[in-house]
């Protein structure tokens, strides 16, 4: 069971330059072959269908709790998206009436974005093509599993490097940057996992890829912060036996591994983005929506707007 807060697990610049190119190289992040929907859907099919557990609950407990944290990522990268994808007034913040025609996208970006997405993100790679089960390995084995995890947060640490490469949004390197530290903790995570349960030294294939996290810069306060050496425990009572697998060093930086408690009241609130209002037609205009959920919220004794707007 899932239990979500509105905030985002790090904060995120606001819409700033509209880049809908940039954003269809984004959706690799979100549905590619090594995309946060992969990763989550890898951890929870494996959680779900994880035996014998009580016995062996360490490698449980650190499979499950990653996939709490995957269904995080994938709310950043959708965040991202539809924050390269809102096109302001710079002057103020107001939606742009001047803004990009909707005719002009299929030339701009991922058409699916506009047609079908209301300038949002969606569950596709950065060609358009949808997510799929068949990206899903979860074979009942645990060293198999583990092996398979460790060679994906391999490979979507690279998708993460190369996005970060292509795209200067700075929603988009403030994304990559946070990805590509935390994808370094599942990857070690992986990799102590398999070495504390068959004695094989996974430090020999790290780093796998060779990122210097530490020399890019949207990854340096994270890294300053201690999450390059931190896994987040995300209930607040289950998923204790973690630090029975994630322990050591780090095998980069000899930073000593440890599992923290999450307190979700410390992550940022998202930013709520503006309306925009070509994709709404014909439906109701955004000002519309926010009469009738005023009205409804004095029908139901609430404040008029929520207490943090």
């Amino acid at each position: 069971m899932i239990h979500r807060f509105d905030r985002l697990l790090t904060e995120l610049p606001p819409p700033s330059d509209f880049d809908p190119a940039g954003a269809a190289v984004v959706q690799e992040l979100m549905g590619g072959k090594f995309g946060e929907l992969s990763t989550l859907m890898n951890y929870t099919f494996q959680s779900f269908n994880y035996r014998d557990r009580e016995k062996t609950r360490p490698f449980y407990d650190l499979i499950a709790n990653i996939a709490a944290e995957e269904y995080g990522h994938i709310e950043l990268v959708g965040h991202t998206i539809g924050t390269m994808l809102t096109d302001i007034d710079a002057t103020d913040g107001s939606p742009d009436p001047a803004g990009f025609p909707l005719d002009g996208f299929p030339q701009a970006g991922n058409p699916h974005h506009f047609v079908a997405g209301g300038r949002g993100a969606l569950p596709q790679d950065s060609r358009g093509l949808p997510w799929t089960g068949d990206n899903v390995v979860s074979t009942g084995d645990l060293v198999t599993d583990l092996t398979h995890n460790f060679f994906l947060e391999t490979g979507a640490r690279s998708g993460k490097l190369r996005v970060y490469e292509s795209v200067d949004h700075p929603a988009a390197r403030a994304l990559t940057g946070y990805l590509l530290v935390r994808g370094g903790v599942h990857q070690v995570a992986y990799a102590r996992t398999l070495e504390n349960l068959t004695g094989a030294d996974m430090t020999k294939l790290f780093p796998s890829p060779r990122i210097p996290t530490d020399k890019i810069p949207e990854c340096r306060p994270h890294i300053e912060r201690g999450d390059d050496a931190r896994i987040y425990r995300f209930s607040p009572t289950d998923f204790t036996q973690i630090a029975a697998v994630f322990n050591g060093l780090h095998p980069e930086t000899g930073k000593p591994l440890e599992v923290v408690d999450d307190d979700p009241e410390s992550r940022p609130r998202p930013e709520d983005p503006p309306a925009q209002p070509d994709v709404f037609a014909p439906s109701y205009e955004p000002e519309e929506i926010e009469e009738i959920a005023d009205k409804l919220r004095e029908q139901a004794g609430l404040p008029k707007r929520h207490i943090d707007e």
